[in-house]
């Protein structure tokens, strides 16, 4: 593994309770640092099983089980030859305290993106995009939102604040440019007249496939600045039971996967993954699936960069 000063080890035995061992760092100024990888344990927004809170800690755990190879297939270079990447860990918050969480992300997001920082962050319920999305707009304005999801999270509800509303809260306030964003893996009801974004249902996208999903994304996004939220539950239950509103009919992950790395030359700001909720997993596949989404999604950031060097 390159000598890098942010990376710790490549044992799936050492350093399992960080992100593919990187080092914990409680700070993120230093010039060698690009991505930033946090945990919000937060499950006080959703609306079904609960279990999400736990959720950061699994898929760093589960990440141990990538970190031998040196080079994720089918990429030719190690990302950490590209990228200086640490793991800052989880923000310790009150669960009782869902006005103080969202604060306090803000907070804790608005240091690390005015540090000229790539956050990667693991929920969590679904509602911790919405703090998230709010600073990444203070810096990049409206931004697009490249979102997979079983849901559209755009409940019309103006006094409710959970994990189905949150979309609909950040269109109104203008911090998602709906009519550049896309969601895709979409297999449960919501009001389809005025709906703002671009919707790749399920039905649609396992007949066309990656290529097809990937022209639909590059039309309606564009070179605009660019946010993936990936809710776990995308996926099918088969390949990820491990979360509180299983929805069957999903994506698989390896489909997840391509689509993901396609996303090269897109100008991505941020991802999160979110509601991987523990205990409701076998063997641990949904939160290595969401380990191997966040270490793709890492990959795409290098392959990016190195296209910029040339």
């Amino acid at each position: 593994m390159p000598d890098s000063p942010n990376y710790t080890s490549d044992s799936p035995e050492t350093n399992s309770s960080t992100f593919m061992g990187c080092k914990l760092i409680r700070a993120f100024d230093a010039d060698d640092i690009d991505v930033v990888i946090s945990g919000i344990p937060w499950d006080q927004a959703t609306t079904g099983r609960p279990g999400a809170r736990f959720g950061p800690a699994s898929i760093r755990n589960a990440s141990a089980n990538l970190a031998w190879e040196l080079r994720r297939w089918p990429w030719d270079f190690s990302v950490f030859d590209v990228l200086g990447i640490i793991d800052w860990g989880d923000l310790s918050l009150d669960s009782a305290e869902k006005n103080q969480m969202s604060s306090e992300v803000q907070q804790y997001a608005s240091q690390i993106l005015q540090a000229d920082k790539t956050m990667l962050t693991f929920g969590g319920d679904h509602y911790i995009s919405y703090p998230l999305l709010r600073e990444h707009a203070k810096k990049f304005g409206p931004v697009a939102l490249i979102h997979f999801d079983a849901h559209t999270d755009t409940e019309r509800e103006p006094d409710q604040h959970h994990h189905g509303t949150m979309f609909y809260h950040a269109c109104n306030e203008g911090i998602i440019d709906c009519g550049r964003s896309v969601q895709i893996g979409i297999r449960t009801e919501y009001i389809r007249e005025d709906h703002p974004f671009t919707v790749l249902d399920a039905d649609w996208v396992l007949a066309h496939g990656a290529g097809d999903i990937l022209d639909t994304v590059k039309r309606v996004v564009g070179d605009h600045p660019a946010y993936v939220s990936f809710d776990i539950d995308c996926l099918d239950p088969g390949f990820a039971p491990g979360t509180g509103t299983p929805v069957v009919g999903g994506l698989s992950t390896a489909l997840a996967l391509k689509v993901i790395r396609g996303l090269t030359g897109f100008n991505l700001i941020g991802m999160d993954i979110v509601e991987v909720s523990p205990p409701y997993d076998h063997a641990d596949i949904t939160s290595l699936a969401a380990a191997t989404l966040g270490l793709e999604f890492l990959y795409v950031l290098a392959a990016n960069r190195k296209e910029n060097w040339k």
